[in-house]
């Protein structure tokens, strides 16, 4: 692990982004194997990478970006197809660097064979490849793939040409030949926001050049500052070459590479070389300056060269003679002119050039950018929220000061007349001064605390939104992966990528796209061949996309696939005892759909170690949950899903309305507040058990707060003919009425998350406290709208109770389990009995054959690899017998590839778990869904 914890956290940072651009070209160039235009892009990247690598002596993350670099460099020179097949070997080499670069960063243990990989690459340079070697290289990485959620890719570099191999030097060999046209290196970055970047990152190379310089005058054996220099020059020539400044970038390499031969020691250290360095870095600070002002800077670009090699730009005669009487030194032939007209003669006083911090005045010194801990602003953002609670509570006094001065004002004039003159004048003229400025003071400090307390946060605010493309990016990847290994063709649209939201969401959300999009490939669209038969393009679409309404942000993933199926979604219901058959039939279609988010609800006939288990969705509930969101669930048969995610854009304050409920108040977030009104008792109705009113022809069902939250009713001062409070709520399209005993105020409020010991409460968000010191709960508007259904469910399935008996059995059920080794056997038997079922055991696919005829069994385990009858062949026997075509048959197996799960889903299986991944709760969860 790096031990230098800056340097560490700097290297994390950078290498993610160098290896996601790298992805992202190579996703790019596999689709368009034609256009190599962008692999110059992609050679910075990883030229970039394998630089920091280099620095911090990462020598497998070098090397291994190194070898990508051939191989793309290969590509390039069209020497190698940019194929499906390679770009899987590139994919897989860069989840190898990046679980290195884990490992570098967090110490986290790698089981990485670079050696073996290294080998891989360089028989990628002589063969193409072929599917055998595509396998053994994932078999390299796959401990890298399973370590990270979204694996990293790298591509190749410009090889760096030594300064004797360019033609522009190697065109000045003598004054003569020197061509006018390189005094101007670098003209104006015409992008904003580019030269914004390029002045923040140029001036950190030159100023750590200028330290590292001077630390090397001191320590010309340090290794290390040499190491340090190489870095920076390295690093200015890559920003240089991104916005297109040539000049800046020869500096930047002739400094590199005399920098290299030092680290070499193929060039010794002499003062007057640091002395043809400072100078080549002095004509570096004027370039840079041009393309961010456009002040011309009269740079030979070929002079500095040859002056910082003394090799070059000599005179035939003799060399320059820094004693002559006259002090004038021989000049060369001609002069030259730079880009924007200005003559500029050659300075050729001294071998040694002069300093150009001596000639120009220098301009005050400026720091424009500091980078910043993103726990540094997590820290400040908490401190922000308890500034606004102060805020609040200040707000408070004032009004308590405010009425103070009224209850003063009262009493005043109504004993004025027993005030004597003396008392006026004295005692309580004093008090009234008080008073009076007390009021005045604390208004004005809280008015002005609260300006700056809301400015403050607002800026933090700013400082924490990045684009919501930071997730987007790590999705094409995933998709295209996804993709290959379901056989499938997609295309991922990503659209609203510059939508911004708050860091923590953006953190929170990335886990419920992920499964959203996962389950789209792998449940919603359809194969090529099922498409085509629909009349499909056998392309599927999958968009994503991201925009913002107000002050809420909404993320939305819709495919083309084959759309929710209602009654599968029911009879799983039914089958997992979640639901009544009357109570599915008195919900709405979007209640239905949203069934789909239940805990290990799945309505998928065959399941996987990584699909159809019921994970993903729930997962999606909680995290949109936890941000203050809702979700929505949009379906067409044979058309596609649609899923509406909408956030808030910040999670640190909130505006709540408070209420009154029993002498307590509770607040409710504003932005799932419609409207408030009075409703009389005569007009509340029940339709199927529901207290419902109408509202705007509509029927809206309402309940009491007190009901939902299990509080016991008050009846005390409840007259059953006065008007209700009544505040509407909307959750996605769905609309509810809350009864409470009183509307208070609107406030915005720092909601404080629940505690960990308690973990989740349902109904409730988490808690403040109020400007009086009262602890106040935050209600939970998604969780207040599942209790009214849940609510009005239970009285449905009440009123049917005596003619829909209760579907519960009294036995256990029974599993046949076909295995033919002993010890496997013994332990999967132990383990579903302990889960609560009776199994009988059966040596082979033959002898579970024959016990089916002896009695019934509500589900099959088996073995696929056994004598007699091989488990496929059994589950293929077991579909030809009618009393057993739904029973559920599970294969236990030790053989996992793609060809084999496929081969188990058509004899007739309904889920496949590998040995190699086998667990106990697995088995009993899979089990416990299809039972």
């Amino acid at each position: 692990m790096i031990e230098d914890e800056e340097l560490r956290v700097i290297y994390q940072s950078t290498s993610q982004e160098h290896l996601q651009q790298l992805e992202e070209g190579i996703l790019n160039l596999e689709k368009n194997p034609s256009d190599l235009s962008a692999l110059s892009e992609l050679m910075r990247e990883a030229h970039s990478l394998k630089g920091d690598s280099r620095i911090l002596d990462l020598t497998e993350i070098e090397q291994l970006t190194h070898k990508v670099e051939d191989i793309l460099g290969a590509v390039n020179r069209q020497e190698i197809i940019m194929t499906p097949e390679l770009s899987d070997h590139l994919y897989q080499t860069l989840d190898a660097i990046a679980q290195l670069v884990e490992t570098a960063t967090s110490d986290a243990p790698s089981n990485i064979d670079a050696n073996a990989l290294l080998q891989q690459l360089d028989q990628l340079l002589n063969d193409p490849p072929s599917a055998e070697s595509v396998e053994e290289i994932e078999d390299i990485a796959a401990d890298a793939k399973d370590t990270l959620e979204f694996e990293l890719e790298a591509t190749f570099d410009l090889e760096d040409e030594s300064i004797e191999e360019s033609p522009s030097s190697d065109a000045i060999d003598s004054p003569e030949e020197s061509p006018e046209e390189n005094t101007d290196s670098s003209l104006m970055i015409a992008d904003e926001e580019l030269r914004g970047l390029y002045q923040n990152s140029s001036r950190e190379h030159l100023q750590s050049l200028k330290t590292h310089l001077q630390e090397y005058a001191r320590q010309p054996e340090d290794q290390n500052i040499l190491e340090k220099l190489l870095k920076e020059a390295e690093n200015l020539k890559t920003d240089s070459i991104i916005v297109g400044l040539e000049g800046t970038e020869r500096l930047s390499e002739a400094l590199e590479d005399i920098f290299d031969q030092l680290v070499c020691q193929d060039l010794p250290y002499s003062p007057e070389l640091l002395d043809r360095v400072e100078y080549v870095v002095a004509e570096l600070e004027k370039l840079i300056t041009e393309a961010l002002e456009g002040v011309p800077s009269g740079v030979n670009i070929d002079r500095a060269i040859a002056e910082l090699r003394a090799d070059k730009w000599r005179y035939p005669e003799n060399k320059p003679n820094t004693t002559e009487s006259n002090g004038e030194q021989p000049k060369p032939s001609s002069s030259h002119t730079n880009g924007n007209g200005a003559t500029h003669k050659a300075q050729t006083e001294s071998s040694t050039p002069p300093k150009a911090d001596d000639t120009k005045e220098q301009k005050p010194y400026r720091i424009d950018t500091i980078r910043v801990q993103t726990q540094h602003l997590d820290s400040l953002m908490t401190q922000t929220g308890e500034l606004t609670v102060t805020k609040i509570r200040i707000a408070h006094t004032a009004n308590q000061l405010e009425e103070l001065f009224s209850l003063w004002e009262d009493w005043k004039n109504k004993h004025n007349k027993q005030l004597q003159d003396d008392d006026k004048d004295s005692d309580f003229a004093r008090m009234e001064e008080l008073i009076t400025h007390l009021r005045d003071a604390s208004q004005e400090n809280s008015t002005r605390l609260d300006m700056i307390a809301g400015d403050l946060e607002e800026k933090i605010g700013t400082l924490r939104l990045l684009p919501l493309s930071t997730v987007f990016h790590l999705f094409p990847r995933m998709v295209r992966d996804l993709a290959r290994e379901e056989n499938k063709e997609v295309e991922l649209i990503l659209e609203g990528g510059e939508t911004t939201a708050d860091k923590q969401i953006l953190e929170e959300i990335k886990d419920p796209l992920m499964h959203l999009i996962r389950n789209a490939v792998d449940h919603g669209l359809e194969t090529p061949e099922e498409r085509e038969a629909m009349g499909k393009s056998t392309t599927g679409k999958i968009e994503l996309r991201a925009y913002q309404t107000g002050s809420n942000i909404v993320i939305e993933l819709a495919d083309d696939g084959r759309g929710l199926d209602i009654q599968k979604i029911k009879q799983t219901a039914i089958k997992r005892g979640l639901y009544h058959p009357e109570e599915l039939d008195a919900m709405s279609t979007n209640q239905l759909y949203s069934l789909i988010l239940t805990p290990g609800f799945s309505t998928r006939s065959f399941i996987t170690e990584v699909s159809g288990r019921g994970v993903g969705l729930d997962v999606v509930q909680t995290n949109v949950q936890r941000l203050k969101g809702n979700i929505q669930i949009d379906s067409t048969p044979g058309e596609g899903c649609t899923f509406k995610i909408q956030l808030g854009t910040t999670l640190a304050t909130a505006n709540v309305l408070l209420v009154d409920l029993q002498n307590t108040t509770y607040g409710l977030p504003v932005e799932a507040v419609q409207t408030s009104f009075l409703v009389s008792p005569d007009e509340i109705f029940t339709i199927e058990g529901r207290s419902t009113i109408s509202l705007d022809n509509q029927a809206v069902s309402v309940a009491r707060l007190s009901e939902l939250l299990e509080l016991p009713e008050n009846h005390q001062n409840q007259d059953t003919h006065q008007q209700l409070p009544c505040i509407l709520l909307n959750i996605g399209e769905e609309k509810f009425g809350l009864f409470v005993d009183q509307l208070l105020d609107t406030q915005d409020v720092v909601i404080k998350p629940q505690s960990k010991i308690l973990k989740r409460v349902r109904n409730v968000l988490g808690a403040t406290i109020l400007g009086t010191g009262e602890v106040c709960m935050i209600l939970n508007p998604q969780d207040l709208l599942k209790s009214l259904q849940q609510k009005t469910t239970s009285a449905i399935h009440q009123s049917s109770k005596k003619a829909q008996p209760l579907y519960q059995e009294t036995t256990k059920p029974v599993v046949l389990l076909a295995e033919d080794s002993i010890t496997v056997r013994t332990q999967e038997k132990r383990i579903l009995e302990g889960a609560g079922y009776e199994v009988v055991t059966a040596v082979d696919g033959l002898d579970g054959y024959n016990k089916l005829k002896t009695r019934h069994f509500d589900a099959i385990v088996s073995d696929v690899q056994m004598p007699n009858i091989d488990g496929l062949t059994f589950a293929e026997k077991v579909r030809e017998e009618q009393e057993y075509t739904e029973t559920p048959f599970i294969l236990v197996t030790s053989l996992n590839s793609d060809e084999d799960k496929r081969r188990g889903a058509k004899a007739g299986a309904n889920a496949y778990i590998t040995k190699d991944k086998f667990n106990q709760e697995l088995l009993i969860d899979t089990l416990g869904r299809l039972v």
